[in-house]
């Protein structure tokens, strides 16, 4: 059936609700003149008469009666079909696929799991752990969770956590040894940490920055790893200096198993944002996360603000 067809048929059914062209044409939001063209076109197609008109009222034909007692339940039943996919737009109902770094698995969508699930429990989370840059829409998620600044422009993001400040942290024990650095160059005369990009392998180079003055510091020392919980790990044991971010080290800063060290020299970055294609429309378990997270669960806090 054509798209005109089936708004001739509406149309013709309307009429005979209502008995009325008037009244019809209000329901369908058009004018009687127009909706009387419609009609005409239909009758002439069928090569039969529908309806017979009077200039007070409009009544089914025999053929007219025929046609609306096998149209109406059809009728019903493709409006109730329709109804139902609305339906099922606008209930969370179904798989969410999200990808995610560790850290924002760890600190920013592992403390919500629970919450989520009790507002809706229909919704399934399958979560994706990568700290590699990953391409959502060819990767086929609905959403991913990424640092502020390194978003695609043509994604829909909201942020979702505080400000991260990068951090270069040391057990009490490796200073009581080796001293306290007092300046990025000191890093040099140190045993330091080194993490590995996991985007291309690189060893990152620590990037500190006071009053504006930016400095990239390649350091070197007993260890270079990709896995950060390894290199927490190591430098709470004294093995050296690590560089981290704050909402990585909040509680070891916060009981003393690590101190922080060079702390005018931490840069703040972007924090964590919800990010979506802009050309795809959001699925419902989709926007329900994002109605969640705008009703304020949770911003995620960090360590202690610089003093």
């Amino acid at each position: 059936m054509r798209g005109s067809e089936f708004a001739e048929l509406s149309a013709f059914a309307a009429i005979v609700e209502h008995g009325s062209f008037v009244r019809a044409a209000a329901q369908l939001g058009v004018s009687p003149s127009a909706l009387s063209q419609t009609i005409r076109v239909l009758e002439e197609r069928l090569g039969v008469r529908l309806l017979h008109r009077t200039t007070r009222s409009v009544a089914p034909s025999a053929a007219g009666e025929r046609l609306i007692a096998r149209l109406g339940p059809a009728l019903i039943e493709l409006r109730a079909a329709v109804a139902d996919v609305h339906e099922a737009r606008d209930q969370a109902v179904g798989p969410l696929r999200i990808n995610t770094l560790r850290l924002g698995a760890r600190r920013v969508l592992a403390p919500l799991l629970a919450r989520f699930h009790d507002a809706h429990p229909d919704v399934v989370l399958d979560v994706v752990v990568d700290d590699a840059i990953v391409d959502i829409v060819a990767g086929r998620f609905d959403a991913g969770i990424r640092l502020g600044e390194r978003l695609d422009q043509d994604m829909i993001a909201m942020k979702i956590s505080t400000d991260l400040r990068l951090v270069v942290v040391a057990a009490p024990s490796y200073l009581a040894t080796h001293g306290t650095p007092q300046h990025p160059r000191d890093l040099q005369q140190h045993s330091c940490l080194n993490g590995r990009m996991p985007t291309d392998g690189r060893i990152y180079r620590w990037e500190l920055e006071r009053d504006g003055e930016q400095i990239d510091v390649a350091v070197n020392g007993p260890l270079i790893c990709n896995e950060p919980d390894i290199i927490l790990r190591a430098c709470l044991d004294g093995m050296g200096i690590a560089c981290a971010f704050d909402t990585e080290v909040v509680d070891e800063l916060a009981d003393g198993r690590l101190v922080e060290v060079l702390p005018a020299w931490s840069p703040t970055f972007p924090g964590f944002h919800l990010y979506w294609p802009g050309r795809k429309h959001p699925s419902a378990p989709l926007r329900a996360l994002i109605d969640f997270l705008k009703r304020g669960a949770p911003p995620i806090s960090s360590s202690p603000s610089r003093p």
